[in-house]
């Protein structure tokens, strides 16, 4: 009667432990059914846009703020005081050296001129007169009919004729050259701005203000500052062999105007300045241009590339290729030996059109991934697509590269292969 009870209460431990060693089994199964879908349903390696890197020569170009200069210029002014009687040129029009530009009133010059010639006959004259006495005397101290202190006072009266007689030509010449001055002419070829008098206008010799410019703008000079760093870096990738550089006067230098567009004539490098500001830290450069259209006008601001140098064997890695990470540095994405998406840490020496030019981070025969981050992160597994860039960045791919099979998939259409929809899937699905 006693035990009954024991046995009863055992059966019902046993039943309950039996219960739950069910459910839990019951739940690794349905666990395991739900990884099986998911895992049935798992995508393959992400298809990306490739590019082969290769080696090649790049030219190294630095880009430099600068302004236009005339090749020369010159101020009119008058070198003596007179009235404007006559402007011979057109204002804004080609002048040659030599040309007439103002005529001033000369009759003051003319009187002065005339009175100079009058002045070099009379002192001829003198001059003339005193030869003959010194003649004369001469000839009596050689007989003893005159004293020595006479012919000394004739020797005396002489010299000082003749000194007369050149002072008189010198000023005669003095008042032929400022009869000259009154004519005023172009000491350079050029483009003659606007004249600041009118005829009429009187004019002082050496003025402060000019009566008109000429500017030489063809050639014309663009003037360029660069930092003194940067000339040392220059220097430094030179002697290290990074860079071949041109002879000085080799250097071509290109354009761009202040509206953006590029100024097709090709210029080149003629000095440099070789001293350093000591407040800038900055030296200066000059390039000439032809300038036949006259589309380079004196102050204009542009910004210039200079071809500094060849860099052998560098790497060109598209721009669209390339993101910057949270400290700054320039990253891409390759495709490892492994099939897998990797991240790499690039070294650029500036940039060439949508090009970065990269000295590490990358090697020769690398494949770069183009586009398509949004659909992979560092070690995904990627299927490379071979594509390429053209100059205005945008990737063109050559799908019929891309194997028509995947795995475990049927062939699918031609109409079915990935195209970039923009939002980085497949538009074929």
């Amino acid at each position: 009667m006693t035990k009954r009870p024991v046995r009863l209460g055992t059966l019902l431990i046993l039943t309950a432990m039996l219960a739950a060693c069910s459910q839990q089994d019951s739940g690794a199964s349905s666990s395991a059914g739900a990884g099986g879908a998911r895992g049935g349903g798992a995508r393959g390696p992400v298809e990306v846009a490739v590019e082969t890197l290769k080696t090649q020569d790049v030219p190294r170009t630095t880009e430099l703020a600068g302004r236009v200069a005339a090749k020369a210029t010159a101020e009119i002014r008058p070198q003596v005081d007179g009235i404007v009687r006559k402007i011979v040129f057109e204002e804004g029009r080609p002048v040659h050296e030599g040309d007439v530009l103002y005529q001033l009133d000369d009759r003051a010059f003319q009187a002065a001129l005339s009175a100079a010639k009058a002045a070099v006959s009379k002192a001829g004259a003198s001059t003339a007169a005193a030869q003959s006495t010194f003649d004369r005397v001469q000839t009596l101290v050689q007989s003893k009919a005159a004293s020595a202190s006479a012919l000394d006072d004739a020797r005396s009266t002489l010299l000082q004729a003749q000194a007369s007689e050149e002072a008189a030509k010198a000023e005669l010449q003095a008042a032929q050259i400022n009869l000259d001055n009154t004519t005023i002419k172009a000491p350079i070829d050029g483009i003659i701005g606007t004249s600041v008098v009118s005829v009429g206008s009187l004019v002082t010799a050496n003025q402060s203000a000019a009566m008109a410019t000429i500017r030489q703008i063809d050639p014309i000079y663009v003037d360029l500052v660069e930092t003194s760093v940067n000339l040392l870096r220059l220097r430094g990738q030179i002697h290290a062999g990074e860079i071949g550089r041109p002879t000085f006067e080799q250097t071509k230098v290109h354009l761009t105007l202040e509206n953006g567009q590029q100024y097709h004539v090709e210029g080149r490098l003629s000095l440099a300045e070789p001293v350093v500001s000591e407040s800038t830290g900055t030296f200066s450069l000059r390039a000439v241009f032809a300038n036949p259209h006259r589309l380079l006008l004196p102050g204009m601001f542009v910004r210039a590339t200079v071809e500094v140098g060849t860099m052998k064997n560098a790497l060109l890695v598209p721009q669209r290729a390339v993101s910057r990470d949270a400290s700054g540095e320039a990253t891409a994405y390759v495709v490892s030996a492994d099939g897998k998406a990797e991240k790499r840490i690039l070294t650029t020496a500036g940039s060439t059109n949508n090009d970065w030019i990269v000295t590490a981070g990358v090697a020769a025969g690398d494949q770069l991934i183009l586009d398509g981050f949004q659909k992979f992160s560092d070690g995904s597994a990627v299927k490379a697509l071979e594509a390429s860039v053209d100059e205005d960045g945008v990737v063109a791919q050559d799908l019929t590269a891309a194997p028509n099979k995947t795995d475990g998939a049927p062939k699918a259409p031609a109409s079915a292969k990935p195209a970039n929809d923009g939002n980085g899937e497949g538009a074929a699905k």
